[in-house]
């Protein structure tokens, strides 16, 4: 049941509208291809990473008053969690608003996933819809040089290299907290700027490189995002 339903709305319209912009870009290029499948996803997850980053950025800027409230409650537990709940529910945001757009982008990596290594390397096409051309096979060959279905390493350290600017952009606009050794936000911060895109690069070395040029993509558009809107909530407070 799941699984019919997984593919139905995820794996099936992904592949097809991979294979629809495979039909229409120059040059068959599954590059160009893969870059397009990518926007739109993008936008139709734009509403809830736009949530997250703002209730991130919210967190930041609470990070003062939830150390104060932790030192004030140290010995009393409940008090504490008690007065962090209420403070959350004053500012309009939760902790874990921020995974949000983590979660949702699991299933759609993993229908790029099998994109990749069912579409991609054993062609199978008879769930492209009747409206759309079936091109009989697509060329995994991506800019006449790399191999998208297939691993490459180049492609996991650009993934890397996303991940890590993403997380620069993310931790570096609170600077007060980044400079406090002591504030476990800024700890955090720290570890997951590095820790992250090693993670990446691990990983994605053993994927499709079609999956890590997709990842690399939405990485990119995430942190640019970030900035806009970032860049707005600074606009907004001045």
């Amino acid at each position: 049941m799941f699984a019919n339903l997984y593919q139905t709305i995820l794996y099936i319209p992904i592949f097809n509208l991979l294979v629809f912009f495979y039909n229409i870009v120059p040059g068959h290029d599954i590059a160009l291809a893969i870059t397009l499948l990518t926007i739109v996803i993008k936008i139709i997850l734009s509403p809830f990473f736009v949530q997250s980053i703002k209730a991130q950025r919210v967190m930041q800027d609470l990070q003062p008053k939830v150390d104060a409230l932790k030192e004030q409650y140290k010995d009393e537990k409940e008090k504490m969690g008690a007065a962090l709940l209420e403070l959350y529910k004053k500012e309009k945001v939760s902790p874990l608003s921020s995974c949000l757009p983590l979660i949702l982008q699991l299933p759609f990596l993993l229908a790029v996933y099998q994109v990749f290594r069912v579409g991609l390397s054993n062609g199978s096409f008879e769930v492209v819809y009747p409206f759309i051309t079936n091109p009989g096979s697509i060329n995994p060959m991506a800019f006449g040089l790399i191999d998208f279905s297939k691993a490459s390493i180049w492609m996991a350290v650009l993934a890397g290299a996303a991940q890590f600017i993403q997380s620069k952009l993310m931790f570096k606009k609170n600077k007060s907290q980044a400079s406090d050794k002591n504030n476990p936000m800024a700890k955090m911060g720290k570890q997951m700027t590095y820790f992250m895109p090693i993670i990446t690069v691990f990983i994605g070395a053993s994927l499709p490189a079609g999956l890590t040029f997709y990842w690399f993509l939405i990485t990119i558009l995430g942190a640019l995002q970030q900035y806009w809107v970032f860049k707005k909530m600074d606009l907004n407070k001045a």
